[in-house]
Formats: structure tokens, sequence, C-alpha cells
């Protein structure tokens, strides 16, 4: 061990919903370790600061999207991106989080060294200099997405003469009144911008090759804020988030288990929407429901756009785009001054940070997952990737926890490394799951890249909130796989075990 101190105890990455969300923890868990956020935005929020695009909200309830600590008291529980940003911004003030972060610092390296126990980190400010921070344990809070990149269909836009906009760079103060406009695309972000911009617009056409499940739901939870009016603001948090949860489960559960009778109910909220008289099949996808995540329509806003002719859905393939719009394969034509590209993200792993162990570059597609948390073989080191059938959050705070719960064990017991140890014999044992049985085509196309995930428990990234929750709060810390060791006199020892590992 080096005789000097790391900088921090725990370096968080990312200043959205994970990061704040870890800190948090930190604070009321681990009061007296020190740790910084490291955000390359100017401001907090992650993915909530970085959406533009008019709309903007959450896709699922904000009780169980917000924090399992900090009730959710809009009147609204699909919230706008403006009120989800005060939320994160009132607890990084109240819980005393602001000074911890270190705006304008992207993190472009991270390499573990086991003979010191701690991380180096090389961050990269504004002005383009570079300097190195160095912690004991390291926590991505950095999403799952491309910032930089978002997915490029591969259009060819040459003859397009209007405007062309991805959601992921919204221009400030985009005036579109009175343009015709197609949204290209028919997933959550298309849903959200299409009854919005028809708000404004001229017309806005949602051009689909593909369907999509939606589940049309009021903005407002009645029992929620019927709640907040009889009892303590916590306690009908309380009730609500439980509700919620347990309705999500019980949605995802039916859907696998009972896909016709999921989709009825689908159709028959869509109708009572649209009338008997809808185009059925513009809502019908070739899957299952949840095996892509549904699409929310709060307050049926899509519906009533479309009943009041400022929007429309079309299902078909592209020709191509000309001079004033696009082109589809049967040859009718969509006017534009305006085409949306809401085609889709790009998945990238822990922010795209090369990350190396003892200077030797990690794949994490080589590493299991440990609990949805850490990595088969990689010390000091855990992450947050959210559920795909429920939200984010409910992740982000169990993995928060448990982590936190890692770091008191390593003091208690005077540990300076915590390493989910899977040995190669284990690992030859070891069946393989689809890590994501999803047939989203941003999951589909980033899978290559992303860690390993086996069939049972606890080498995988497990899509059950309430069988995790259990097991990271309740289960062992020190469960004879995630070992304690120390650097220094056992630095050897840790090497070898690692060593034998791989």
């Amino acid at each position: 061990m080096l005789a000097t101190p790391p900088d921090f105890d725990v370096l968080i990455v990312g200043a959205g919903i994970s990061g704040i969300g870890m800190a948090a923890h930190m604070e009321m868990m681990c009061p007296g370790r020190s740790y910084a956020i490291v955000e390359r935005r100017a401001q907090i929020g992650g993915t909530w600061d970085l959406f533009r695009y008019p709309g903007i909200r959450s896709d699922s309830d904000m009780h169980t999207l917000g924090f399992v600590f900090e009730p959710w008291t809009h009147e609204k529980s699909i919230a706008d991106g403006p009120a989800i940003l005060d939320y994160l911004g009132r607890i990084a003030d109240e819980r005393g989080i602001h000074p911890h972060i270190r705006f304008g610092h992207k993190v472009v390296s991270a390499d573990f060294r086991p003979d010191e126990a701690r991380w180096h980190v090389t961050v990269e400010l504004e002005d383009g200099e570079r300097k190195l921070l160095t912690a004991n344990f390291l926590y991505l809070g950095s999403g799952y997405y491309d910032y930089d990149d978002p997915y490029d269909a591969g259009f060819d836009f040459s003859e397009f003469e209007g405007e062309v906009i991805h959601p992921q760079f919204w221009p400030e103060d985009y005036d579109y009144t009175g343009k015709k406009v197609v949204v290209v695309g028919s997933g959550a972000t298309a849903v959200t911008i299409v009854p919005s911009m028809a708000q404004d617009a001229a017309h806005v056409t949602m051009l689909q090759r593909t369907p999509t499940w939606m589940f049309s739901r009021p903005a407002k939870d009645g029992l929620a804020n019927f709640l907040r009016k009889i009892l303590p603001e916590k306690l009908a948090y309380a009730i609500t988030r439980f509700k919620n949860i347990t309705l999500q489960d019980y949605s995802f559960k039916m859907a696998r288990n009972k896909p016709e009778k999921m989709k009825e109910g689908l159709h028959k909220r869509i109708e009572k929407a649209l009338g008997k008289d809808y185009d059925k099949q513009a809502f019908t996808p070739p899957y299952n429901p949840w095996e892509q995540r549904l699409c929310l329509v709060p307050d049926n806003d899509l519906f009533e756009a479309m009943k009041a002719g400022r929007a429309s859905v079309v299902t078909g393939h592209i020709e191509k785009f000309e001079k004033n719009g696009v082109r589809l394969k049967t040859g009718e034509l969509l006017e534009a001054d305006i085409i949306v590209t809401a085609t889709g993200l790009k998945l990238a792993i822990a922010g795209k940070i090369k990350i190396s162990l003892a200077g030797e570059p990690i794949e994490f597609s080589q590493h299991y997952y440990y609990k949805g948390c850490m990595f088969s073989n990689l010390p000091n080191l855990a992450v947050v990737f959210g559920y795909l059938n429920a939200s984010w959050t409910l992740r982000a705070d169990i993995n928060s926890e448990f982590v936190c719960r890692v770091l008191n064990h390593m003091e208690a017991t005077g540990a300076d490394l915590a390493t989910p140890v899977l040995t190669a014999e284990d690992e030859a044992r070891i069946e393989d799951d689809d890590l994501f049985d999803f047939s989203s085509g941003y999951i589909q196309r980033g899978k290559h890249i992303m860690p390993k995930s086996a069939t049972t428990y606890p080498w995988r990234l497990n899509q059950e909130y309430l069988f995790d929750r259990k097991a990271l709060r309740e289960g062992e810390v020190d469960d004879g796989l995630l070992t304690f060791t120390r650097a220094g006199a056992n630095a050897r020892m840790a090497g070898e075990q690692l060593e034998a590992a791989e």
C-alpha cells in the first residue's frame, strides 16, 4: 500500500439518477466515507438534462422512478423533465451532495491497481486538460447509452430540403409552429414527441416501420393524491410505491404467461380512446407485449391528438427522402418541413470509459454480472443498469444500498479489496442466459458488448425487482463468492486468487 490515502474512498461517475442516488445512500449509510461525483456536463440530471425535446417526460410512474428514500410529491406521477430535474436538485441540495460534485469532468480511463487497492482515474476537463484522481472504489452511474453518438439508421437526406433533427440533440428554443413534421420511429421518444409537437405544428405524422404496444393511463395517480391528503407524506408514498411495484410485476408476468389476454386488454384501452373504427393493425406489433417495453400514453395524449386531426400514425417502409418529404415503398409521399429521427439509442457499457485491471484492458463481455451490481473477478467496481421491465431507479436504489453494505463490511474487517470471485472451474459449470430476452433494436444491436449473465443467481442481471431487493438487502455480504482481502501483505494472495479465477 502507498503511504498516502487515495483522493476519495468512492468515486461516483455521473450525476444523474444513479449517481445522486448512490451519493444519498452514502450520506445515510456511510457518513464517514469520502466520495466525489464526476460529471461531464455542467449540471446534474444526466438523461433528464441531456434530452430537451418537446414533451420530455418519464415513461414510468415517479413513485417507482423516484427514490425509495425521497417521496415524490408532485400531483402528476408521469412527470416532465423539468419536474424530475427539480426533484434531483432538491435532493442534492438538502442532503449536502452538491459540494461533492465536480462538473465538467469527463472520465477517460480508469485503471485498478490491486497492489495499491485503488483506481487511477484520468479525467478530462472542459479546456482539454487532463488530471488524475484516485479512489478505492469506483461506482459507475454513467447510464447505458452513448451520449455522443445516437444510433444511425443510415438514412440519406441529401435530397430533403427541410430540417432533420435527432431528439438527442434538440436545438434550443426551436420553433416548429405551423410546420409539417414527420417523426420516424415508434418507441417511447416518438410517442412522447408526437402529441407535444402536434399542439403547435400544422400536422405531425408518426412513421413507424413496426407498431409498438401502447398502454394508456392517467398522468395523475388518484390514489397517491388522495393518500397524501390523509396520511403522512412518507407513508402515503410507501403505499403508492408498493402498489405500483406490485402492479408492474403483475402486468409483466401476465404479459409473459398470458400474452393474448394482455393484448386484448391493451387493445380495449386504445379502442376506448380512439373509438371502434380505429386502425387496429397500426397498434398491433408482430411480437407479444413486454418483449419490448410498453410505450406509455399518459392521459391518452397521442390518441387525443389523432382524434383532433393534428397527428396521425402511418405504418410503412421508407423508399427514400425526397425534396418535400418521405416517399414510402407503397408510393405514398408524406410531406414534411421537418424530419425527426426518433430511431433509437446506441448502447454503451461503462460510459465508454477505458477500464483496465493492473494495466490490462477489461472486456466486460468476458465477465459475468454479480447480483446485477458487480462483475466477476473485478475488484472494487459497481455499476447500475436499470430494469427493462420496471423503473430504472428500483435497481439504482438496491445497488446503492448493497454497495454501502459492502463498504461498511470492508471497513469493519479492514479489507481493501472486494472481489466477486468466479473460478474457471465454477465458470465451466455455468449455463449462460440470454441477458436481454427483449427484441428492442437497441438491445439486440448492443448485446455483443454487454457482460454475461447466467441462468442462476448470483451471476446474472435479474429482471425481478422483488427477488433482487430481498437478496441484496437481506443476503450475507460475505457470501463466500464476494471475497474480502487486504492489499500489501495479502496482495499476492489476492492476485493469485484473481489469476486462478481468470
